[in-house]
C-alpha cells in the first residue's frame, strides 16, 4: 500500500484549520482521515487536530491483522464518537473553544475493500481513469440540489455553500455516514477538504490523478488550488495499492 498527504493554508487565510494523516498498519490495509475545522479564533485548529490525533490513536491501538469490512466499520464509529465526545467537551469546557467543531472523511482500504467514515462536507472519490464520488455533503447548498430547488452549477456559487449541517463536536452525539466497495487494485483513494474541490474542478483533479504517482499527487493538487484563487486552506490525501 501506498499513500501520501499534505495540508496548506491556501493563499488567503491566516492559519490551517484543517488536519490530516495516513499511515499502514500492517502491509495489506491503510489508513486516512481529513479534518476540516471551523470555529472563532484557534478553535477550529484545535477541533481538528483533536479528532484526528483521537482517531488516529484509537485506530491504531485496536487495529488487527483479520479485521473485516464490518469490523473496521465498528471502529471507525467508535474512534470518530469518542473523538466527538472530545471535542465537545472541550467546547463546552472553554469558552475560547466554545462552538467549535470539524468535518471528518476517514478511509479504511483494507486488502480490496474500501471502508469510508464521513460527516460534513470534505470529501472521499475514487479515480480509475474516471472520478467518482464516494461521499455526499452534509450542507444546506446539497440539500437544495437534491431537493432540485437550484443545480449543481448553481451551487458552487451559491452564498450558503459554506454552511454544513452536521459536524464533529457541535452536538453530544454525532451521525456518521458509512460506505464500503470492493477494489479493483488500480485505484487512487483521494480524500479532501473543501478548500480543494471549490478551487480545483473536477476534470483537473483527474489530470493530476492521471499523470502523477501517490508521492507527488497531494502537492500538485493544492499548487493547482492555490494557482486557482486558493481561498481557503486545502488538504489532500491519496492512497493507492
Amino acid at each position: 500500500m501506498k499513500y501520501a498527504y499534505q495540508t496548506d493554508k491556501g493563499m488567503k487565510r491566516q492559519s490551517n484549520q484543517d488536519a490530516c494523516v495516513a499511515f499502514c498498519p500492517d502491509a495489506h490495509a491503510c489508513f486516512a482521515i481529513v479534518c476540516d475545522g471551523m470555529g472563532g479564533s484557534n478553535a477550529g485548529d484545535v477541533a481538528s487536530l483533536m479528532a484526528v490525533n483521537t482517531v488516529y490513536e484509537r485506530v491504531k491501538a485496536a487495529w488487527r491483522t483479520d479485521m473485516t469490512a464490518q469490523s473496521v466499520q465498528n471502529l471507525l464509529l467508535t474512534s470518530i464518537t469518542a473523538a466527538n465526545i472530545c471535542v465537545y467537551d472541550a467546547s463546552a469546557a472553554n469558552k475560547e473553544l466554545f462552538g467549535m467543531g470539524t468535518t471528518v472523511v476517514a478511509a479504511v482500504v483494507i486488502e480490496k475493500t474500501l471502508v469510508i467514515a464521513h460527516a460534513g462536507d470534505s470529501r472521499a472519490y475514487v479515480f480509475d481513469g474516471a472520478l467518482h464520488a464516494v461521499t455526499r455533503d452534509h450542507s444546506v447548498v446539497q440539500e437544495l440540489v437534491d431537493s432540485g430547488m437550484i443545480t449543481a452549477a448553481q451551487a458552487g456559487k451559491h452564498p450558503e455553500k459554506n454552511f454544513i449541517t452536521r459536524a464533529l463536536g457541535v452536538e453530544e452525539h454525532i451521525e456518521i455516514d458509512f460506505f464500503d466497495m470492493q477494489l479493483q487494485g488500480t485505484e487512487k483513494i483521494l480524500l479532501c477538504s473543501d478548500g480543494l474541490t471549490n478551487f480545483v474542478s473536477e476534470a483537473e483533479i483527474c489530470e493530476i490523478l492521471d499523470k502523477s504517482d501517490v508521492q507527488d499527487a497531494p502537492q500538485r493538487l493544492i499548487d493547482r488550488a492555490n494557482a486557482n484563487g486558493g481561498g481557503d486552506n486545502i488538504t489532500a490525501v491519496i492512497i493507492s495499492e
